[in-house]
């Protein structure tokens, strides 16, 4: 894994993701490539719009540059961003394909 010393929002591609059971609140487990800053975990609450399966393969913006921390027993690295709405976490994300890594402007 790559450190990230500076908060940074970046595109990624969600390359695995899993129900995380031991999350306090519904969250999925997601591996995402950053290209080269390299493959990094997160922790997200996306259950209500999204189902697993079809989030591999998605690009997200995620922040980095933050501590790691445990979410349900699981290292989260990384952000992945949204917008709260009535229905659940609707995810930020390029519409079209950008490079893993690559900076938000």
């Amino acid at each position: 894994m790559s450190e990230w010393h500076d908060l940074a929002v970046r595109a990624g591609t969600v390359m695995r993701a899993e129900v995380n059971d031991g999350a306090r609140q519904p969250a999925y487990r997601l591996w995402i490539d950053f290209g080269p800053l390299g493959e990094l975990q997160s922790s997200a609450k996306l259950t209500d719009l999204y189902a697993a399966d079809d989030l591999v393969g998605t690009q997200v913006i995620a922040v980095s540059g933050f501590e790691p921390m445990r979410v349900g027993g699981f290292r989260s690295d990384v952000l992945v961003l949204g917008v709260l709405t009535e229905a659940g976490v609707v995810l930020l994300r390029p519409d079209r394909p950008v490079a893993p890594g690559d900076p938000v402007a």
